[in-house]
């Protein structure tokens, strides 16, 4: 009777053992932690997800100290999301949980601005290395280096007091000598952006002039919306306000609607499209829709055949960025011209089909495209009145602007770019196609458009651009030549890497040492166009005396900026 009791007792107690061992295996166990901005604020409210393997999620939020806890969870692996307004989501993987015991996982957040900063050096391959970035008809360059000052997306976790908002500051003097709509000699250019909503972006640019009663002036609001799909829809809208000398006219206004979107099929195909509606306010209203889109398709991982169409001339200053002014829109459009006081907006169709490879160091890219552009605004050069309703001057620069005929081509280019070695790139670009050129010489510019005719000419262009390693100088150096006279460059639409402005043109930007009390950084600014004042084609004035008509009017600029 005993043994059976104790082999009862013995049985029990294994049982035991063994549901003890079991229960201990399954203890639950604790996650928690702290999330806080890249200055090391609390942020209270940030919804923090917990993904288990079994695909359960588990939501809880920080209190007003930042801090979540989520207790009673299994062993295993799991993975942390922390989203909040304001901020890009973040997130942790792989965190091992054993049984009954309690992990940490602080969580930094950043903003879609903190995301960009400059990295302060890369290894031997990445110095090689190209930014592939597909061209679209809004112009961003399919060939494009690294530069050893380019931004490029990175997480930060590890450098605090970054701000939320990010923006430039300019002051310019000297006017961009573009004919009518060119901005005034003395500016104030600013950009402003900001991340909201994690997924949202709004920004605000403008360019203000002086010396006027009314002065050039410049406004763009931005909103652009990433989607989970990977689309990003934008829309923006720009005021533009003009003076104008002949106090017969009225002051020259427009408000342009631009949206956009752009999304990929797979790895293979990426979409871009939108369209821009113009309202102009000018001696009587005139509207015009603009469309653009492209479609890039990936041969391979290092080719891209492009088509793309456009409905305006690219923004040079724009696509160059901070290359030229901060938030400089003296491009933006549209391009007015005047034919006996009767004000026409230029109108253009732009086609093109692009191959472009990359071979280790060195990128090509082969391009045919279609131009026709109806009363193109021609850039004159010399002081010239509204009499006759045929020019339209610019207050600011000596230059004005004339309406040409229309112009009808087909042309081709080919483009080179290498790096030559740490801190400088190469480019050469090859183009061929049809000009606007004068028929005789000897003519009065009233009677000039009558005289125009389309020409085929060649082009070349070489840059060299780098940055010198001692001082943080950026430079740029370009040179276009043309086989003979014309009254616009070659290739209008040209937006590759080997675009370059017509004749021979100088930039520079150089870091101000001494200011690192401001917040950001100082740069000076100098930009040159044309230094040698080449292409100037002679033409009568209404009163006898010589102005002319140019491809690009000589002009420097220069001032500083604050970047923020």
């Amino acid at each position: 009777m005993v043994v059976v009791m104790l082999r009862k007792v013995g049985f029990v107690a294994v049982v035991l053992g063994l549901a003890l061992s079991v229960s201990a295996g399954e203890q639950p166990g604790t996650i928690s932690g702290y999330v806080r901005n890249a200055g090391g604020i609390p942020q209270m409210g940030a919804m923090v997800e917990v993904l288990g393997a079994a695909a359960n999620t588990l939501k809880i939020f920080t209190d007003e100290n930042g801090f979540y806890s989520a207790a009673g969870l299994l062993p295993g692996i799991y993975s942390i999301r922390v989203s909040s307004p304001s901020f890009l989501p973040a997130l942790r993987e792989r965190v091992k949980l054993h049984a009954g015991s309690n992990v940490i996982v602080n969580v930094k957040l950043a903003t879609l601005f903190e995301a960009f900063e400059l990295t302060p050096g890369r290894g031997p391959a990445e110095e090689d290395d190209w930014k592939w970035v597909l061209r679209s008809v809004s112009n961003r360059p399919i060939l494009r280096m690294v530069d050893d000052n380019s931004q490029i997306a990175a997480a930060s976790e590890s450098e605090p007091g970054k701000h939320e908002v990010k923006g430039t500051l300019s002051f310019l003097a000297g006017s961009p000598s573009e004919g009518f709509g060119s901005a005034s000699d003395m500016t104030t250019g600013f950009s402003v952006a900001r991340s909201i909503f994690s997924s949202d972006t709004i920004g605000l640019q403008g360019n203000v002039g002086y010396g006027s009663a009314a002065p050039t002036s410049v406004l763009r609001a931005s909103y652009s919306h990433k989607m989970a799909d990977g689309s990003e829809p934008q829309f923006a809208l720009t005021m533009r306000n003009l003076p104008v000398p002949d106090p017969m006219l009225h002051n020259f206004q427009a408000l342009a609607l631009t949206t956009g979107d752009s999304f990929t099929l797979g790895d293979v195909l990426e979409l871009k499209f939108g369209s821009e509606l113009q309202t102009i306010q000018f001696m009587g209203r005139v509207t015009a829709f603009r469309p653009f889109g492209s479609a890039d398709l990936h041969l391979s991982p290092n080719m891209v055949l492009e088509y793309s169409y456009a409905t305006s001339e690219p923004d040079g200053r724009m696509e160059k960025g901070f290359d030229s002014a901060p938030a400089d829109l003296s491009e933006s459009g549209p391009r007015v011209s005047m034919a006996s006081y009767a004000s026409t907006v230029e109108r253009a169709h732009h086609q093109e089909v692009s191959l472009s490879r990359r071979m280790g160091s060195t990128s090509l890219q082969f391009a045919l495209y279609s131009d026709r552009i109806a009363d193109p605004a021609l850039t004159g050069i010399g002081e010239f009145s509204t009499d006759g309703g045929e020019v339209l001057p610019d207050l600011y620069s000596g230059t004005f602007t004339y309406q040409g005929s229309e112009l009808r081509t087909r042309g081709m280019r080919a483009v080179a770019q290498r790096k030559l070695g740490s801190g400088m790139t190469a480019t050469v670009d090859y183009e061929y196609g049809g000009v606007l050129d004068l028929a005789r010489t000897d003519v009065s510019l009233v009677d000039a458009r009558q005289w125009m005719a389309t020409r085929n000419r060649h082009s070349v262009a070489g840059r060299l651009g780098g940055v010198v390693p001692g001082s943080k100088t950026h430079w740029i150096a370009s040179y276009r030549w043309v086989n003979g006279e014309a009254l616009t460059p070659v290739d209008l639409f040209n937006a590759s890497a080997g675009q370059a402005d017509p004749f021979f043109n100088l930039f520079f930007r150089q870091p101000i040492p001494g200011t690192s009390f401001f917040p950001g950084h100082v740069e000076a600014i100098v930009d040159v166009r044309n230094l040698l004042a080449e292409g100037y084609v002679p033409v009568l004035g209404h009163d006898g005396h010589t102005v002319y008509l140019v491809q690009s009017a000589r002009a420097v600029r220069g001032g500083v900026a604050f970047t923020f």
